[in-house]
């Protein structure tokens, strides 16, 4: 298998996933250069995996659908582009020959799902497979729009519990302004700091970011490292008022919200 990050739009990436012949294609928000793509590697497009309704990841599923009769998969509470195949939490989509888990993770959108894979040969390493959409970024997690902070501590928290070495798909280049921000937050974090020179040097070199990896974010992400005492402390400085596992990550999200 292969895994091409197709960037779009400022920041987006739409994940294409093939096998020499056969593709699936992750939150296309624009068709055109999905098509220019399957072109360029003389593939077949045969799914397209939506993980919720943003218009940055449908935007393109007509044009494709009509294009190329892919078969299109999304979150059964979400205005997808229809017709669809409605998915919730603990469903299976068959594709490529493989199995991809569905996981409901909402918080950014009510109804967000991502896909989950647990083996994927990935030119010539088999490792654990997640497309997870805005649920999960770099460094960072997408903004409540729809959820709680309970919510999307749960959805995190999900994730997080995954295999260390899974291959996070997250789909927008976002690592660079979330790591400034979690530098804040965890300004002795050596993990961190080299992680953020490394992801630099990539950026410098025009190079993607992603994909990222569980253990990764465990190491960096002040979202999935909401437990540990440096962020309890920093969100109390923050908002004194943050004194469980909810209210500590509601202000570290509120932090992120407002930080320059």
């Amino acid at each position: 298998m292969y895994l091409i990050p197709i960037p779009a739009f400022a920041d987006n990436y739409l994940w294409l996933l093939h096998d020499g012949k056969r593709a699936l294609v992750v939150d296309p928000g624009d068709a055109e250069p999905v098509l220019r793509a399957l072109e360029q590697h003389a593939l077949q497009l045969e799914s397209i995996l939506v993980t919720h309704h943003h218009a940055d990841h449908t935007g393109g599923v007509d044009v494709l659908r009509q294009a190329c009769g892919a078969k299109v998969y999304g979150p059964a509470t979400e205005r997808i582009p229809k017709p669809f195949t409605p998915l919730h939490g603990g469903d299976t989509v068959h594709a490529l020959g493989r199995d991809f888990q569905v996981l409901d993770v909402p918080g950014h959108t009510a109804g967000h799902i991502a896909f989950y894979t647990p083996c994927c040969k990935l030119e010539g390493n088999s490792k654990p497979l997640l497309f997870c959409g805005d649920s999960l970024f770099s460094g960072g997690c997408g903004r409540l729009f729809e959820g709680t902070p309970a919510q999307m501590l749960a959805s995190l928290d999900k994730l997080a519990a995954l295999p260390g070495n899974t291959v996070v798909c997250c789909t927008h280049e976002y690592t660079l302004s979330n790591l400034r921000f979690a530098l804040a937050v965890e300004p002795g974090n050596a993990d961190l700091v080299a992680y953020q020179a490394r992801c630099v040097r990539l950026r410098e070199e025009n190079q993607p970011t992603l994909p990222t990896s569980i253990a990764q974010e465990l190491l960096v992400n002040p979202f999935l490292r909401t437990r540990q005492a440096t962020i309890m402390a920093a969100a109390r400085r923050f908002d004194a008022s943050a004194h469980d596992d909810n209210t500590v990550f509601a202000a570290i999200r509120q932090w992120k919200n407002q930080f320059k």
